[in-house]
């Protein structure tokens, strides 16, 4: 079988990790399915290609697909996700989206699905910083009530956000909500750290249903996140604590694993889903 061909949008934080971390795998050969050659990245996408010491860096659409890649990872930022995306959708290429965040602007979900239809594509969204979407997924079906995300990072990881402007991030002496409200709200409002409440309503109950928390914790080492829901399925009460990148606090380790993850088992003979 041939390996996996990805192309990467983008260069910061999560995508060198992901680049970095599958150079580890490769060269200790870590839980390697011997069936199936190692992903392949063969193209980046970026604002300005000479900026980046890469031979595969190209900075159009056209020179991005030219590479002809079985996947793409968009690790680049809403606005990357909005002007990209949807073209290399139509172009019948699935995508992994890291930047969810941004679906809670209805017109681009909906241009996005229509982008996927006409290219028989789908647009794949990473379990992210959390480990219960797979149950929310399943409880669906059976019926949910109620679902509640809270997010706790330090307020280093709120700084530059409108955080800033609801508490004093300087001076929190014990966990702060600064927020309440919905998942739509959240995403919209908080770009860079809710892309988690977005992948929560995605799976679950929708934008509007999704109530969401987010907390200044000055004790916090970590970002921890904190899903609650019920219903006739039962009840989920999941905590996760994930180290943070060091490149970017607003940011948990488990984000750029979880698109790791997807690019190992994409062509797995056996899969967890």
């Amino acid at each position: 079988m041939n390996p996996l061909r990805f192309g990467l949008i983008g260069c910061g934080a999560i995508a060198k990790t992901v680049l970095r971390q599958l150079e580890h795998i490769q060269a200790n050969q870590i839980n390697r399915d011997e069936l199936h050659p190692f992903p392949q990245c063969v193209s980046i996408l970026v604002r300005d290609a000479r900026q980046l010491n890469s031979s595969i860096a190209v900075s159009t659409v056209e020179d991005f697909l030219a590479a002809e890649p079985g996947l793409v990872v968009e690790a680049a930022g809403h606005l990357a996700l909005a002007e990209y995306v949807p073209a290399i959708l139509q172009h019948g290429v699935d995508c992994l989206v890291a930047s969810v965040g941004a679906l809670a602007n209805a017109k681009l979900e909906s241009t996005l699905r229509l982008a996927a239809q006409k290219g028989r594509s789908s647009i794949l969204i990473p379990a992210g910083a959390l480990g219960c979407l797979d149950a929310l997924r399943a409880a669906r079906w059976a019926g949910i009530d109620e679902v509640v995300y809270r997010s706790e990072k330090s307020p280093q990881a709120w700084l530059g956000t409108p955080a800033a402007q609801l508490v004093d991030l300087a001076h929190v002496t014990q966990t702060t909500v600064f927020f309440e409200g919905t998942a739509r709200e959240a995403a919209t409002l908080f770009p860079q750290n809710a892309n988690v409440a977005a992948a929560i309503a995605l799976a679950g109950v929708g934008f509007e249903a999704t109530r969401v928390q987010l907390c200044a914790d000055p004790q916090a080492k970590m970002n921890r996140h904190i899903v609650k829901a019920h219903g006739a399925f039962g009840r989920i009460d999941t905590v996760i604590e994930g180290r943070v990148l060091p490149e970017n606090p607003k940011t948990s380790m488990l984000a750029p694993m979880s698109i790791v993850e997807a690019l190992m088992s994409r062509h797995a003979a056996l899969r967890v889903v």
